[in-house]
């Protein structure tokens, strides 16, 4: 593949730093890191909401190069403060920070995370009243009022939303059916990558056999385990470098986010035809990610008034158009539905998120065979 001769690499996919990041969650790398179902009851304390104000400097904890520049800076000027941004390449890495006492004024947790968290007590309530903007994702009849994964919405604002399907090359394959059963096509053998994560490839094997994505049955991991044995021959590599593997040409078909295709045919191909997406008939994981206020947080006003800005549809757009991933802001995603209109499969509605095809939290014991037959997949 050429690339368009302005740019420089291609930037890393952020959702391939997620890589071994639930590998590492499955095998309990994190002493005392044990899991309990998202449905169980929490009665862990609640700090109050702080005020929209600034008290401090930000302290920003997010994936690196996760919100533009130009957002950033812009919030810089506008309010007089530095933000002082670090950054993790796992979930696993944001929690042991956090588990450790670390102090950081926000951080972007994935859905099931603002669980574990929330069910430990280490987040800070979020009171929309305080924000200017929450009517942007907190309107009647919104999704985000009361998401499995926060009920009422407490301590958590929407980021980001991606769902996960296939892109693929049309100028190599012309026999794509829209099933995930794609993942195993003849005339890509040897150019199909199916993504390095035990979630995404457990999931993808089990809406194809009609199953939860979450499943921990016994007897279903051992379909499952068959059915990714079975694509062994096809593969070229289990990879979540999705985005390089295709600009270098290495991929044919690519088992991929959302948001990283369409930087990839946007962004980054000199022919965006020769690529397209599509999410499969049988389903597809859809997932979101979130603000959250750590409940050590030094400087929680200046993280209200931080989340606030960014829910700003003027930001939300910028934000977009950097990393071609949709901001859930109501006023800014006609602007995600024109940037994604030559492959409206990538778009994200907010009501994609209304199934039941999203990575829970799960208990240890469940865990730890979805764990087994993922590592008896990568060994086979």
């Amino acid at each position: 593949m050429n690339l368009r001769p302005d740019l420089e690499v291609p930037r890393p996919s952020r959702r391939s730093l997620l890589t071994g990041a639930l590998a590492l969650g499955a095998s309990f790398a994190l002493p005392g890191c044990a899991y309990i179902r998202d449905d169980a009851p929490t009665d862990a304390p609640l700090p109050p909401s702080a005020k929209a104000e600034i008290d401090g400097d930000l302290v920003y904890f997010n994936w690196a190069d996760y919100l533009a520049p130009s957002v950033v800076k812009g919030f810089q000027k506008e309010y007089g403060v530095e933000v002082i941004e670090s950054n993790y390449d796992s979930m696993e890495g944001m929690y042991a920070k956090l588990a450790a006492g670390n102090q950081y004024d926000i951080v972007f947790p994935i859905a099931k995370w603002v669980v574990k968290l929330r069910q430990e007590g280490k987040l800070r309530s979020i009171d929309p009243a305080e924000l200017e903007n929450a009517d942007q994702v907190f309107y009647s009849g919104s999704y985000f009022n009361d998401p499995w994964y926060d009920p009422g919405s407490k301590v958590s604002v929407p980021f980001t939303v991606y769902k996960t399907g296939i892109g693929w090359r049309t100028d190599k394959v012309s026999s794509m059916t829209n099933s995930w059963k794609d993942l195993w096509n003849d005339e890509a053998r040897g150019r199909i990558f199916t993504l390095d994560d035990q979630d995404e490839a457990l999931g993808m094997a089990a809406l194809l056999l009609g199953y939860d994505v979450n499943t921990a049955a016994t007897s279903e991991l051992d379909e499952i385990k068959d059915l990714l044995l079975s694509q062994k021959e096809y593969l070229r590599a289990y990879s979540s470098d999705d985005i390089n593997n295709m600009t270098s040409g290495d991929a044919w078909i690519h088992h991929m986010w959302s948001g990283d295709f369409l930087y990839l045919r946007e962004a980054l191909a000199d022919d965006p035809t020769s690529f397209d997406f599509q999410a499969p008939d049988e389903g597809v994981p859809i997932n979101s990610d979130t603000y959250a206020i750590p409940e050590n947080a030094r400087h929680p006003g200046t993280a209200m008034l931080f989340i606030d800005y960014l829910l700003r549809p003027e930001n939300a757009i910028e934000n977009m158009n950097y990393l071609f991933y949709p901001f859930p802001v109501k006023d800014a995603l006609p602007a995600f539905a024109d940037l994604a209109k030559s492959v409206p499969a990538c778009n994200v509605e907010v009501s994609d998120l209304e199934n039941e095809n999203v990575f829970r939290l799960l208990a240890t014991d469940e865990v730890q065979r979805r764990a087994a037959v993922w590592t008896e997949v990568k060994a086979g």
